[in-house]
């Protein structure tokens, strides 16, 4: 029996979603247990940045853990990331981190490791979602197997409406990224996207989403990589959902139309609208192992 152990690695959250998560994934056959912190309130965190880092630590240094579920996101990853000390394993053993949003943080963190981690719903969706919900039956699937033995996914499992603004093309690699504003606030530290490709046996399929961020700020953090040289590395892109990001008339295109531009002069694939992100449905994905892409 696969052992998870819930934390609130950054931001506090209501406990009820901690329990009713609990409880379905004892349902599923998991043994479930929660960090010391894992409650707590103190203004926009869950605990001090020592005790989040306490609940992190102790979980990645325990054999018996198999799984580590974050509750939520929110902020404060970044305030402890370069303190998280790495189990002293082979990565074989390294428990599976799951989790999304803030949590990118830590998704970058394993992927300098080539470590797999599960971008996937938390524990407030894992609550609500109703048993047939898509996504949570593929994240159960993927919590019960070895993520190290996986052979490559497709990034085209749905029947999704194309946009006009994909770019045909076929791409094969592993799968890095989550939360662009997370990824922007890394760049220029040794979690950087550059330092992840650097690790990557071949170049990556890089993953993207956001929520309530304005078109300028998203264009602005585009531009950010595109100057950083991420875009010449990578050999697909997958746009995932950007929540609550409107529209700017001003800046004379859609958001998504700016994206598209940004990447214009690359010939990698690009799929948008990918049903992945802050959504009810966030569609599951293993960070770090190998994806295909074909549009």
């Amino acid at each position: 029996m696969k052992h998870i152990r819930i934390l609130s690695p950054a931001s506090a959250i209501d406990l009820q979603w901690i329990n009713q998560a609990k409880v379905r994934l004892e349902q599923w056959g998991f043994c479930v247990s929660v960090a010391a912190h894992a409650y707590g309130h103190l203004g926009r965190f869950s605990a001090t940045d020592e005790e989040r880092l306490s609940d992190l630590n102790a979980a990645f240094a325990d054999p018996a853990i198999d799984i580590i579920l974050c509750s939520r996101g929110g902020y404060g990853l970044q305030r402890i990331l370069d303190r998280i000390v790495l189990p002293n394993c082979p990565k074989e053993q390294w428990p599976l981190l799951v989790g999304f949003s803030d949590v990118t943080a830590l998704h970058a963190l394993l992927s300098l490791h080539g470590v797999p981690s599960l971008h996937a719903n938390m524990c407030k969706d894992i609550s609500l979602l109703p048993d047939d919900d898509t996504s949570l039956l593929e994240e159960r699937k993927l919590l019960t197997l070895s993520p190290h033995s996986l052979l490559p996914f497709s990034l085209s499992p749905f029947t999704m409406p194309l946009s006009p603004l994909n770019r045909s093309g076929e791409a094969k690699g592993p799968l890095i990224g989550g939360n662009l504003s997370v990824l922007y606030g890394l760049q220029g530290t040794p979690y950087g996207l550059n330092n992840i490709i650097n690790q990557c046996s071949e170049p990556p399929i890089l993953f993207i989403e956001d929520i309530c961020e304005r078109h300028y700020h998203i264009d602005r953090m585009l531009h950010n990589l595109r100057m950083s040289g991420v875009f010449e590395r990578i050999s697909g892109l997958l746009v995932g959902q950007f929540t609550d990001c409107a529209d700017d008339s001003s800046m004379g295109c859609t958001l998504m139309e700016s994206i598209r531009q940004v990447v214009e002069p690359y010939a990698f694939p690009v799929l948008f609208d990918y049903p992945a992100g802050h959504i009810d449905s966030n569609y599951p994905l293993l960070l770090s192992a190998q994806y295909q892409l074909i549009i």
